[in-house]
């Protein structure tokens, strides 16, 4: 597999993008938390989501991403990868259109949404 191309380099963005909001900033507060949440756990939670929906979609995130990334150079379902990163992001901008949040706030969550639709796409 050819691991110079566009496909590969969205792979890397969404893959990585996933590691930084789960595994970096997770306990960060950001502008685009919803509610009063802190962290992404209290985000959850603002959106009335059972606690462990947390920990469900944290480690479909996790997994997709580890396969978007090493997807680059190995054969795996990044296809799939891509598809179930589409599916979480149209949960999230729900999320926040169901809270009544302005748009800005679902920006993140749409632009993943967009990209894992490419490599979808693409692959």
């Amino acid at each position: 597999m050819e691991w110079l191309s566009l496909a590969s380099l969205l792979q890397l963005i969404v893959g990585l993008g996933l590691f930084n909001v789960w595994l970096v900033r997770g306990r960060s507060a950001t502008s685009y938390r919803g509610g009063a949440a802190q962290t992404l756990q209290e985000e959850f939670a603002t959106y009335g989501l059972p606690g462990f929906a947390f920990y469900l979609v944290g480690a479909l995130k996790i997994g997709a991403a580890l396969v978007l990334i090493a997807g680059v150079w190995i054969a795996l379902p990044v296809r799939a990868a891509a598809g179930l990163v589409a599916a979480l992001m149209v949960g999230a901008v729900a999320m926040h259109l169901k809270v009544g949040y302005p748009p800005i706030k679902s920006l993140p969550a749409a632009l993943m949404l967009a990209l894992s639709a490419a490599i979808v796409a693409l692959r």
